[in-house]
């Protein structure tokens, strides 16, 4: 069985375009926000120890296998936050639709 349901997702907005940019941003908000408070988190935490502060922080410059790592979750970042367009492009390649989706919904309903 496939983890995506057939048929195109239901659209929340009179315009698909302003449902993606929605789930763009709230996906972008939810990592900030994570981000945020992990950041956040250990900043402290290497303040109270002594070991770090914010000056120090500000000052680095990563080293090659740091640049690496970082432009590669960069990538792997921007898939999450740019799945919603992926996916619909994916659905309009398929000739999925909101009907499509609702039949889908309609027959699982009835198992």
């Amino acid at each position: 069985m496939s983890a995506k349901a057939k048929g195109k997702r239901p659209q929340f907005t009179d315009n698909p375009q302003t449902d993606s940019l929605v789930s763009i941003v709230m996906a972008l908000a939810g990592e900030v926000a994570v981000l945020h408070e992990r950041q956040d988190t250990m900043e402290r935490l290497l303040a109270r120890s002594g070991a770090m502060d914010a000056t120090e922080i500000e000052a680095y410059e990563p080293d090659e296998a740091a640049q690496e790592a970082r432009e590669a979750w960069r990538a792997a970042f921007l898939d999450r936050v740019l799945w919603i367009v992926r996916a619909s492009l994916d659905e309009d390649a398929a000739g999925e639709t909101p009907e499509s989706y609702a039949e889908v919904v309609a027959a699982l309903s009835r198992q």
